[in-house]
């Protein structure tokens, strides 16, 4: 039998790997070698640059914004919404009143962990329509309709918060952070379920208090999830299109006032579209993938602890 242990592994692989190498290896090297040429997107006709393209990438003021604000994203999103998503799981599984039945959540917990998830399961499209009502630069909205009935903010002057050079990456961040902690929320919530109940207790017996429950079980129990959710928001983080193309003001794909909320992916897709440079916008798509890859190995091995067994 075991002579015919490799012919079996070979026909059982050869579909699957046959299908992603032509759907997802063969795309990225024929875009690696778009970008060695001046294509326009329009024509089947190219000539070769070489690594023309790559250089003129860290000439170009538009594309360091942008890489600045995917770098900006890549730090807050994933450390607030970790953080935020941590919190409210605590809370949800161990943060209520100690009593007779153990170490329980707060009071509605079931309810809470449902109002947390809700935004999850809204699309992009309709997270453009909510926020752009919560942002209208007028009294309408809700932000500025808030701060007017406060008397924090002139109604003859309400702010613009998604035309604001100051403001528009951090609208853009706030959406992020809303949609997705629910996600993780749960995420968290399912992997403390899993601890034992006993580990709380003796820890509460012998005096430790919210705090210290937190840091030296919860967290480093969770570590392995805590992992996996800082790669995928920082895969999130590089991305960010559809939220800035939809939201933000600007000529094809958003991006503006002026750059100020300009991302890499839209970047992108303004000069593979409109400016008809298909082999420029092919350049940086690479930079991106590559920039992505490096991100995600670094988190993996930065964040990588001994398992803890229990």
């Amino acid at each position: 039998m075991r002579y015919r242990k490799y012919p079996f592994i070979v026909g059982f692989l050869i579909l699957p790997v046959g299908l992603y190498v032509a759907l997802v290896i063969w795309p990225y090297l024929q875009t690696f070698g778009y970008s060695l040429t001046d294509w326009n997107g329009e024509s089947q006709a190219m000539h070769f640059v070489g690594l023309r393209n790559y250089g003129q990438l860290f000439d170009d003021p538009v594309f360091r914004t942008a890489l600045w604000h995917n770098v900006l994203l890549l730090v807050f999103l994933p450390l607030v919404t970790i953080l935020l998503a941590l919190f409210f799981a605590f809370m949800l599984n161990v943060g209520g009143r100690g009593g007779t039945s153990g170490v329980t959540g707060v009071r509605g917990s079931s309810f809470y962990r449902v109002v947390f998830f809700f935004p999850q399961v809204l699309s992009v499209g309709i997270l453009a329509v909510l926020f752009d009502s919560v942002y209208r630069p007028d009294g309408s909205g809700l932000v500025n309709g808030v701060l007017v009935k406060l008397g924090l903010e002139d109604p003859n002057h309400p702010f613009l918060w998604l035309s604001s050079p100051s403001a528009s990456l951090w609208c853009i961040l706030s959406v992020l952070v809303w949609s997705n902690v629910g996600f993780y929320l749960v995420l968290f919530s399912a992997a403390m379920q899993s601890i034992p109940r006993d580990i709380y207790e003796a820890a509460l017996l012998d005096g430790a208090g919210r705090a210290g429950t937190f840091f030296r079980i919860t967290l480093p129990l969770l570590w392995d999830s805590v992992q996996t959710a800082w790669v995928y928001l920082a895969i999130l983080a590089m991305d960010a299109f559809a939220l800035v193309s939809t939201l933000t003001p600007g000529t094809g794909f958003g991006g503006g006032p002026d750059h100020h909320s300009e991302v890499l992916s839209t970047y992108f897709m303004r000069n593979f579209q409109f400016f008809g440079k298909s082999g420029y916008a092919c350049a940086m798509g690479v930079v991106l993938l590559l920039v992505t890859l490096v991100i995600s190995i670094a988190m993996l091995r930065v964040t990588r602890r001994e398992r803890i067994e229990y």
